[in-house]
């Protein structure tokens, strides 16, 4: 039966891991069934019978998939080092494909029996499925516990379920070096420590980077160091993948989806927690449950700060020279934005000193956003708004000139549903 699903899956490992808590317990339930997410409006289609999926050979269902899911096929980026639960499948000749829509990841490895999602729920996270790749009848489509958080939810992820963006020291045949450095990365990482295990096309200019090679030598030094290529082809075996590019636009947007992504999911979680504990040890006392304590405040102050500061893209790191990618990505991407009166987005790229033109996340207009719990996002909104009227805040994100946090400012305006009454107009506007 289509959309067979794992009942309250037992989280105790990871409750313990990261010592936040029991995230199957109140008020997370993590484990419980989810009922947001693309994922879940894929199930409802598919037990309804109304997604029929076609196979192509080399890459089954994937094409029919990623349609249904509205990812860009051009959002590939290709891994090769053994970084997946269905490590047997992947060589460097036959890496792993992931994908990506604005709430969604699916990774497939060509031959594999199962294609791997990860779907962004606004209250729960990161989620993740399986889904068979085959034909002649409905998909199985399987939610995933342990064997998916035992690396999604652990110390890279600091023990709370999330995305998992990793550069790695891959051997010849892409087993990663344990006794190497593995480094998590988003968008503060400098960029020669990137990309290690996975093909990067495009032009890159001088830009070093960890891509495209494999520790070949005793001293443990990647080999052969290749940089702007216009596609795989020399490294990977032809017919198996939807397109023949791993493009680094792609792969530099993923790093920082993935990690926006993560910190909304974290500090709704911290929040809730803290909020149900202030809940009850108020009735304890006999106060309001509502009624503010020292401990959930501090962490609401903590977590609106690590949501500001991934927003703003605080600690970037920066371009040495302008890129360039392979493939239609950064056009396919820009175009879904939505813009203001002067016709700019939160999607426009820079790709010449920095990643965007407007340093502002576009996953601020996303449902896991908007689902924060209210009191973080009230927070937020404040001291975005202090930020960009060039409060005491701004000092924090010198970067930000007048123009800039204008126009982010303007797009907001335009292009933000759920902003509250009045934010960021001045007085003399309304």
């Amino acid at each position: 039966m289509a959309g067979s699903w794992l009942g309250m899956l037992v989280l105790a490992p990871l409750a313990s891991s990261g010592g936040q808590g029991a995230l199957d317990q109140e008020p997370i339930l993590y484990g419980s069934p989810a009922s947001q997410g693309p994922v879940e409006r894929l199930r409802a289609e598919l037990e309804a019978g109304k997604l029929e999926f076609g196979a192509r050979p080399g890459t089954g269902i994937l094409e029919d998939l990623l349609s249904a899911l509205a990812i860009p096929v051009s959002s590939q980026v290709l891994v090769f080092s053994k970084t997946s639960f269905q490590n047997d499948q992947i060589t460097p000749a036959r890496p792993r494909a992931v994908f990506f829509g604005d709430d969604v990841y699916v990774g497939a490895v060509p031959g594999a029996p199962l294609i791997e999602i990860t779907s962004m729920d606004p209250e729960k996270g990161a989620v993740f499925y399986t889904l068979e790749n085959r034909v002649g009848k409905t998909p199985e489509l399987v939610r995933r516990g342990e064997e998916c958080l035992q690396c999604h939810a652990s110390f890279y992820t600091d023990g709370w379920p999330g995305n998992l963006v990793r550069s790695v020291h891959p051997d010849p045949e892409g087993h990663p070096i344990q006794s190497a450095r593995s480094v998590l990365v988003d968008s503060t990482t400098p960029l020669a420590e990137r990309w290690g295990g996975w093909y990067v096309t495009g032009d890159l200019g001088r830009i070093e980077h960890r891509g495209n090679a494999r520790v070949s030598s005793s001293r443990g030094e990647l080999q052969p160091k290749v940089s702007n290529v216009t596609d795989v082809s020399a490294w990977v075996e032809e017919g198996l993948h939807l397109t023949s590019h791993s493009d680094v636009v792609a792969l530099l947007v993923l790093e920082h989806q993935a990690q926006v992504h993560n910190r909304i999911a974290h500090a709704a979680y911290q929040v809730r927690i803290a909020l149900h504990r202030q809940a009850e040890l108020n009735v304890l006392l006999g106060s309001a449950p509502t009624t503010p304590t020292a401990s959930a405040t501090r962490v609401l102050d903590a977590q609106a700060r690590v949501l500001l500061d991934a927003l703003l893209f605080y600690g970037e790191a920066p371009l040495e020279n302008p890129v360039q990618g392979s493939s239609s990505f950064a056009q396919d991407f820009a175009v879904r934005g939505l813009r203001d009166g002067e016709g700019r987005s939160l999607r426009d790229l820079d790709l010449n000193t920095r990643l965007f033109r407007h340093r502002c996340s576009y996953v601020i207009q996303s449902p896991s956003f908007d689902a924060l719990p209210k009191e973080l996002l009230a927070l937020v909104y404040r001291q975005l708004a202090e930020v960009l009227s060039g409060g005491p805040l701004s000092t924090r994100y010198p970067d930000l000139g007048p123009e800039e946090r204008d126009s982010i400012r303007s797009i907001l305006l335009a292009a933000k549903t759920g902003l509250p009454d009045g934010w960021g107009v001045a007085a003399g506007e309304r």
